[in-house]
């Protein structure tokens, strides 16, 4: 009866091994799909979105990450000067822009 269970065997450690690099190829095949799905998809939002804070300037309408809405006042390095009625003005750190917003009244007062 014992004989029967090592015949039933790997018969040995070497055919039970696919190598080293095959064991390899699955998880490399993985972190290329998570790179073209997820990572780089990510890096380039993160890169619009940093042009976009560089490129703001006064007058701009734009969207808080807070969903406040408000025209650009004022720049420095860090902070935007929004003022989101007439004589209200607000102080928002520069990463919190979320976008530029296109006014949906044609008639509306631009400055």
């Amino acid at each position: 009866m014992i004989d029967i269970a090592y015949a039933m065997g790997t018969g040995g450690g070497a055919s039970g091994q696919g190598g080293g690099f095959g064991a390899m190829v699955p998880l490399i095949l993985m972190f290329v799909i998570f790179y073209f799905l997820l990572i780089r998809p990510q890096q380039k939002k993160q890169k619009q979105h940093r042009e976009m804070i560089t490129s703001l300037k006064k007058g701009d309408r734009v969207m808080t990450t807070g969903g406040l809405y408000g025209r650009v006042t004022g720049l420095t390095d860090t902070v935007v000067t929004l003022e989101v009625a007439e004589k209200v003005r607000v102080k928002v750190a520069r990463n919190n822009i979320a976008g530029s917003v296109q006014s949906d009244n044609p008639n509306a007062k631009k400055g």
